[in-house]
């Protein structure tokens, strides 16, 4: 728990879920840049807790929701693995390419995930449809549309879908298979394009290509950043990621 600096409650409850995913989001962020070094994208559980504990990195959804699953399950939490449709920026159906979970309390289901980036769940929600739920300066919902349930943001004053799931379990074969996908296909936005993100109660961080945006709920600011001295010294200061210098990401314009 020393990555995420969690202290409080490890008996399985609603005080710990909450406090954990939280903690999550907070502490590790959400990158795609072992893709652009060149890197494969492991997920077994060894491969995950060196990347995300011992050197201090962040992910994308599978290592973030597999590893915080794990743990869960270690604490002795109800967890459900499950997929999702991405319809964020999407002008198409697209596959199931994101991981998400439900942990059941109680006999009462709420949804999980740590690995959605700046536009995720801060904490867990009632798995519960036509209900608002105000997350710091963020507002969420859940909706029915036939057989699946859509995750929604309110934002710039409209419910926008974030992704589409159903309950069905997944398993580790499932994401395997996903994520070779998104860490190879010339076509996957993970491929193409450099991003880090970071959600905290106060502000949300992106780095998107070369750009910073900072999102306070009320407010945005954007600044372009402009050479790898100063993208590594965004990645540090903003995201607490360390590269030594001459580090070069696999994408044009990246680096100065």
């Amino acid at each position: 728990m020393a990555r995420i600096a969690y202290q409080g409650p490890r008996q399985p409850g609603f005080e710990a879920l909450a406090a954990l995913h939280l903690a999550h989001v907070s502490r590790i962020p959400f990158e795609n840049l072992d893709i652009l070094l060149g890197r494969p994208i492991r997920l077994d559980l060894p491969s995950l807790m060196a990347k995300l504990i011992l050197d201090q990195r962040g992910g994308y959804c599978f290592e973030h929701n597999l590893l915080f699953a794990a743990a869960l399950e270690t604490l002795g939490f109800e967890v459900r693995r499950l997929t999702a449709r991405v319809r964020l920026n999407a002008d198409r159906v697209r596959a199931r390419s994101h991981m998400l979970m439900r942990v059941t309390l109680d006999t009462r289901p709420y949804i999980c995930d740590v690995g959605f980036g700046g536009n995720g769940l801060l904490q867990p929600i009632p798995l519960a449809t036509g209900r608002e739920f105000r997350q710091y300066a963020w507002r969420y919902r859940i909706e029915a549309e036939d057989d699946r349930h859509v995750l929604q943001l309110r934002k710039a004053g409209e419910w926008i879908d974030l992704y589409a799931f159903t309950l069905e379990r997944c398993y580790f074969m499932d994401y395997e298979m996903a994520n070779y996908y998104v860490s190879t296909h010339p076509d996957s936005l993970f491929v193409n394009h450099f991003t880090v993100q970071r959600s905290t109660p106060q502000a949300r961080y992106f780095l998107s290509d070369q750009e910073l945006c900072i999102d306070r709920g009320d407010r945005q600011t954007r600044k372009a950043i402009e050479g790898g001295e100063a993208l590594r010294d965004v990645l540090k200061n903003h995201f607490g990621l360390s590269f030594p210098p001459g580090t070069r990401f696999r994408l044009p314009g990246a680096n100065g």
